[in-house]
């Protein structure tokens, strides 16, 4: 079992320590004062301020979030920390480097649990990257580009609101998306107007591009994903889209699509739309659903089985994050599924610390059904 496991590399680490701690403070009390009662006085105090820091870790301690490892430092390096970080065992001194800098002594505690299991993608495994929110910022190209090139991308989502105000003059704003590398699935959100829709569908340059609307469905980069764009937009509140109810009634029309799609004999891997409340009618019919808007990360479960992912802001929320007291993190994510199963194995969360800031953190995270010490739990459809 891990937890069995990390128990005993932390019980390996804690005697280790007990005794260089106490052994080390004896020593250097003698040298110092040359009499072997403060020498031992030295010691016993080193050993008392042992134990209490080893009461505060067990307190906190927690064996499965060495399963979800986090990466802090510099964007460029943390994808060779993640992608190549495939066993503690084979891949520690990468992993010891960027660790080290956050947190003191951590090595050896890797090094006594340095057969701990920890997911690997292989090079079959289908990479997806979840981007939302960009509202016109063009910082938010640059990221992607680099997140596409050292992930290897197979597909691109992005959940809407790429626009701010979705007038014709925003539309070249979109233009790079046509050099990103990898195939860019796209839905409309609530500043997303049918103009720069139109835009995307119908301009030739953007050979990569996959417009999801009303349920429809691509196959794309190994990946069955069907989408509806959202039926408000905020920039005009005078339309007969703004009525109550709006994004429940789409999220149905999806997934009347997606029942529609299965009977067919070709069911959707995964369900996109803009606002978190339109997927959620897709519960048991996909086994992931991924939605934006909110401008904060969300994950969850849902009773049907399916799993809803709801991305923060890729743009940092805009050029209008510089009316903020605070800068609007950057927030992605890269996915990992089973080529074969096309079930999600893990993902990874990125985090930059948004305008004017050049903070990065990449963490790992494992759904509980995956991680080796748990029952695998299958995903019902309704």
């Amino acid at each position: 079992e891990v937890g069995d496991d990390v128990g005993a590399g932390a019980r390996e680490l804690a005697v280790r320590s007990c005794v260089a701690v106490v052994s080390g403070a004896t020593a250097l009390g003698l040298a110092v004062y040359r009499r072997p009662r403060r020498a031992l006085a030295a010691g016993g105090l080193a050993l008392t301020l042992l134990t209490a820091s080893g009461v505060g870790a067990y307190a906190t301690w927690n064996p499965e979030s060495v399963l979800e490892p986090k990466f802090s430092g510099l964007l460029s390096s943390a994808p060779s920390v993640v992608g190549d970080a495939r066993s503690i065992v084979t891949d520690f001194d990468v992993y010891q480097q960027e660790l080290a800098r956050l947190v003191t002594n951590v090595t050896k505690l890797y090094d006594a649990t340095s057969t701990l299991p920890v997911y690997s993608p292989d090079p079959a495994t289908l990479r997806v990257l979840h981007v939302s929110d960009i509202h016109l910022n063009p910082a938010a190209w640059h990221i992607i580009g680099s997140l596409v090139e050292q992930y290897d991308i197979d597909v691109i989502i992005d959940s809407g609101d790429t626009m701010d105000h979705g007038a014709a003059v925003e539309n070249s704003f979109l233009d790079p998306i046509s050099d990103l590398g990898a195939p860019y699935v796209w839905v409309r959100g609530n500043h997303d107007s049918a103009v720069t829709q139109r835009y995307l569908e119908k301009n030739k340059r953007f050979k990569n591009v996959h417009v999801l609307d009303g349920g429809r469905a691509v196959n794309v980069g190994g990946l069955r994903v069907a989408g509806i764009g959202d039926p408000q937009f905020t920039p005009d509140r005078t339309g007969p889209e703004q009525a109550e109810g709006a994004e429940r009634a789409a999220g149905l029309r999806l997934a009347a699509a997606l029942r529609d799609q299965r009977r067919a004999g070709t069911p959707a891997d995964i369900a996109v739309a803009h606002e978190p409340e339109a997927v959620r009618q897709t519960d048991g019919l996909v086994p992931l659903a991924l939605a934006g808007h909110v401008h904060h990360r969300q994950n969850e479960v849902m009773k049907g089985g399916t799993r809803l992912m709801v991305e923060g802001s890729t743009g940092g929320g805009g050029l209008r994050a510089v009316q903020n007291e605070k800068p609007e993190q950057v927030l992605a994510s890269v996915l990992y599924l089973d080529r074969s199963t096309r079930r999600l194995q893990a993902w990874d969360e990125i985090t930059l610390g948004g305008l004017g800031l050049t903070t990065a953190e990449v963490s790992r995270h494992l759904p509980k059904e995956s991680r080796p010490d748990a029952t695998p739990s299958p995903i019902r459809f309704g």
